[in-house]
């Protein structure tokens, strides 16, 4: 079992490998984590995003309902309860931080890329941020992958075009899509307008073939839906929340 310990992120959203995350870093306990991973060669400014199950991405920093006197808590577990790793989903995914740029008023815009897919162990919050310890997860890919992946790229570009037309707006395809199943099960779980726990569901299938296929299922659903109810406001069809960072 390869492990690791890394400054841990966790926001209101699902991190794939492979795929491109910007932050805009404004809490102090995050500023304090991209402080020190500066202080780092580039090649190791890396950092775990796991995506919260029961908590807040940003701390409360007033008394709120229903008791207007209660003091926030401060410091890195703030929002996420008296034991943070319950707060959080199992499976994340470790990011590589390509830029860290501080801005004149200390905040930070960061642009990082998903790479390895992990397994939460522990968390500490004895520092100015959390850390975690972390069991790195092997991609496997499974029976018949590659017969699926062309399955779901299928279902994936029908859905597309059902989005768009629901969107009342063309769509525009440029990039050719990838081939490799594992890159492929990625792209689309990320592109696909689901919810935190089916995405969370796809990051943690065991293998690729099995989250192709739990993949393919799912757009054939949603372009159903998406075919009955043609005119669904395309804010309706996200069904998730906006991340402040």
């Amino acid at each position: 079992m390869t492990t690791v310990r890394l400054p841990l992120f966790p926001l209101n959203s699902v991190l794939f490998p492979g795929l491109v995350l910007p932050l805009n870093v404004f809490e102090e306990r995050y500023r304090a984590m991209m402080r020190d991973l500066l202080k780092t060669p580039e090649d190791e400014r890396r950092f775990a995003v796991v995506a919260i199950r029961d908590g807040h991405e940003v701390a409360p920093t007033a008394p709120g309902m229903p008791d207007q006197t209660a003091v926030p808590r401060r410091g890195p577990a703030a929002g996420f309860g008296d034991d943070p790793a319950k707060a959080f989903h199992e499976v994340g995914c470790i990011a590589d931080a390509a830029t860290i740029r501080e801005r004149a008023d200390g905040s930070f815009e960061v642009l990082a890329t998903g790479t390895t897919r992990v397994r939460l162990l522990s968390v500490d919050a004895s520092g100015a941020f959390l850390t975690a310890e972390l069991e790195e997860l092997p991609e496997d890919p499974g029976e018949e992958a590659g017969a699926l992946a062309e399955g779901v790229l299928r279902a994936f570009r029908q859905y597309q075009k059902r989005l768009a037309g629901a969107r009342e707006r063309s769509l525009s395809t440029g990039a050719d899509l990838p081939d490799e199943p594992a890159v492929v099960s990625y792209l689309v779980a990320a592109a696909a307008m689901l919810d935190i726990p089916a995405k969370q569901r796809l990051l943690q299938a065991r293998d690729t073939a099995t989250r192709l296929r739990e993949e393919l299922k799912l757009l054939r659903a949603e372009t159903a839906i998406i075919r009955n109810l043609p005119s669904l406001p395309a804010s309706d069809l996200t069904r998730g929340p906006t991340s402040l960072n």
